[in-house]
């Protein structure tokens, strides 16, 4: 994949996970209807909504950064287990495949990104060169 294809394809999927993130993280803040009878149907409780959608809001600006590799990796991390959580509360409280597919959905398409993210960082990398020295220029001091 050309770099240019990859840097447009990479920040594009980004954005759009982030944007979806971000709406799902506010809707838990704000404790919507639907949400709040989503949780009530998994025998959790409401407050369980606004941390999570903060979680998700912190997550999606780790997503945005490019400055802090782990934190980003943090984030991936911590969307994945909201996906596999999510998908695992609906299958073992009997919400059928329409409620557990959702999530399985998402989490597909993180590990994609996910992917798409180490092969942008490798691009990125191995694109920044550093000045060469020999040897002998390295310990000379002047």
């Amino acid at each position: 994949m050309k770099p240019r294809t990859l840097t447009r394809l990479y920040w594009a999927l980004t954005g759009l996970f982030t944007m979806l993130m971000l709406m799902d993280g506010v809707a838990g803040i704000l404790q919507v209807a639907d949400g709040q009878a989503a949780m009530h149907q998994l025998g959790y409780p409401v407050y369980l909504m606004t941390i999570l959608g903060t979680a998700k809001i912190l997550g999606s600006v780790a997503l945005l950064q490019p400055f802090f590799r782990t934190v980003k990796e943090w984030a991936y991390a911590g969307f994945a287990i909201s996906f596999i959580g999510a998908a695992l509360s609906w299958a073992l409280s009997g919400g059928g495949v329409g409620m557990v597919l959702p999530p399985v959905v998402m989490l597909v398409a993180l590990l994609g990104l996910h992917a798409l993210w180490r092969q942008y960082e490798r691009r990125d990398k191995s694109t920044t060169t550093l000045p060469e020295y020999t040897s002998a220029e390295a310990v000379s001091v002047s």
